[in-house]
């Protein structure tokens, strides 16, 4: 439950922290006090929409804090607005964003305000409602629509233009061919083709060159003779030991190098029918790179996805007919988990109708007949119907009810559909109403009190008296600045507030007296 609401600069609240107890606790004031400024402070905290508006006049920011406590656990939430930029939300003292503190504050909390009952007037809403007291099971219906979907998705993708995929597919096959023919399998099949091309296109050049080298580095040649002389000269002279192996060593480097020499001058022959192979192998290569890529590895890419892409436009029969087995197959589903959902809603309906009506009946509704009708192929058109009074026709919520009659419909399913968050809090849900149906609120509210902490907002005094803590929000007007605070009355307090709002005179003793009446018999009225 929240057990202490902290609110800094919002609207004509300066500075208030409230503790609040379980039960049922009302919050009662003059018109204008700002009663619905806590309500606007609990929204706030529950991820609702940050307006600068809402801050104080003269202040650079508004806070809201909040402590709930839920079995032995603590959680405390914050939102800041400030007047300028996005507002800023805390979850246990770590920044969080405004959609976390709402998922977190819908598990501690339901709120409904001044107009929360208009929601009732959506099939969505109903039909939520339906599915919530029913406790029906959407999942199959849910994941066979999402098949369907997802199949759908499949098919069209793979195109249903016939034309289109004629003119794909005669494209693909000429591309897959021409790569075919042309097989490619070296990345780096054009670079060596270059050095075998410039090896071929001047092979006379390189056989002279390679020649001319030989005669200077042959055994008979005037090097290697000069290099033998020189070793003879020095020869078993102790001082040129280490020059002599030395030169011993060029004698045989240099023998090494005329060897491969004359091996690699043997290899270099005139192919001029390699040649024109090479050019014409280069420029087949070159046309493909400028049409399938920047270079060999990347036409061999295309050509391995142009060849997947080809096989599948191929297939499209055979993967047309399997989807569209899957998909006879997933409807099939699909209108089985309807008709479970539309036979569970059906079910649940005349009970539902049952439930709320016995409750608008103890709200000053005695003549009140609810309905709730169940259309579509798997119930989802739901509407609730109401026959207000005796002898009206079962019609609509929107054609029938008042804005009191809809509260006091919103209060009754709000009974009946029990699981909800620890905390409740209803906003003026007693508009529009008076008399015998306040009482009867009151008692509806403080029994709804039993299972959760219910806080409500109210200028009804019969309903307020139902409660088990009263806050009064006061305001004060100084001439220059409003200011409102939070007070919690004690019994004595409690007496001149509820004269207050029966009569608009806090000392009548007339007042006071039904006042104390109207305590009296609300502890009667409240559940045992």
């Amino acid at each position: 439950m929240l057990c202490e609401l902290r609110v800094t600069n919002l609207g004509v609240i300066e500075e208030s922290t409230v503790l609040l107890g379980p039960g049922l606790v009302a919050v009662t004031g003059e018109t204008g006090a700002g009663k619905t400024m806590v309500v606007g402070a609990i929204e706030l905290l529950l991820g609702g929409r940050a307006d600068p508006t809402m801050v104080r006049q003269g202040c650079a920011e508004a806070s809201v804090e909040g402590r709930f406590v839920a079995g032995d656990r603590e959680v405390v939430l914050r939102r800041v607005v400030p007047l300028d930029g996005r507002s800023r939300a805390y979850i246990n003292g770590q920044l969080a964003t405004a959609a976390a503190l709402a998922d977190r504050g819908g598990d501690l909390v339901n709120l409904h305000g001044q107009h929360a009952h208009q929601s009732l007037l959506t099939a969505k809403e109903q039909r939520a409602a339906l599915d919530r007291f029913g406790g029906i099971d959407l999942v199959p219906l849910q994941e066979a629509e999402a098949e369907l979907v997802a199949i759908d998705e499949q098919l069209a993708a793979m195109g249903g233009d016939e034309r289109a995929r004629a003119r794909e597919i005669d494209l693909l096959r000429f591309q897959v061919e021409e790569l075919d023919v042309a097989a490619i399998d070296d990345a780096g099949e054009d670079d060596q083709l270059a050095k075998d091309e410039s090896l071929l296109g001047d092979a006379t050049a390189h056989r002279e060159a390679a020649i001319a080298a030989l005669q200077l580095l042959d055994g008979d040649s005037d090097v290697s003779e000069g290099l033998g002389v020189a070793l003879n000269n020095l020869s078993d002279r102790a001082p040129f030991v280490d020059l002599t192996g030395r030169l011993h060593g060029l004698l045989a480097e240099l023998t090494d190098v005329a060897s491969e020499l004359r091996a690699t001058t043997d290899g270099v022959e005139e192919d001029p029918q390699r040649l024109e192979a090479i050019v014409q192998r280069r420029h087949r290569l070159s046309e493909l790179r400028r049409k399938y890529g920047v270079d060999l590895a990347a036409a061999m890419a295309y050509h391995r996805e142009a060849a997947e892409r080809l096989d599948d436009l191929l297939d499209h029969e055979a993967r047309a007919a399997a989807l569209d087995a899957q998909r006879l197959a997933a409807e099939a589903a699909r209108v089985q988990a309807a008709a479970v959902v539309l036979a569970a809603r059906r079910r649940a309906a005349p009970d539902l109708a049952a439930q709320v009506q016995q409750f608008l009946r103890q709200l000053a509704m005695a003549a009140a007949v609810m309905a709730v009708e169940v259309e579509g192929e798997s119930g989802a058109e739901v509407c609730l119907l109401l026959a207000a009074n005796s002898g009206s026709s079962l019609l609509p919520l929107a054609k029938v009810a008042s804005g009191g009659e809809l509260a006091r419909v919103m209060l009754a399913l709000r009974q009946v559909i029990t699981k909800a968050p620890p905390t409740m809090v209803f906003d003026e849900v007693d508009a529009g109403v008076g008399g015998e149906a306040a009482h009867s609120i009151g008692a509806a509210l403080a029994s709804l009190a039993e299972g959760h902490q219910v806080l409500v907002v109210t200028h009804l005094a019969q309903v307020a008296a139902c409660a088990d803590q009263q806050l009064k929000v006061n305001k004060v007007d100084d001439g220059q600045a409003a200011r409102a605070s939070v007070e919690h009355l004690d019994s004595d307090q409690r007496i001149v507030e509820l004269s207050r709002m029966l009569s608009g005179s806090p000392d009548s003793s007339a007042a006071q007296q039904h006042a104390a009446e109207l305590l009296a018999a609300a502890a009667v009225l409240r559940p045992s």
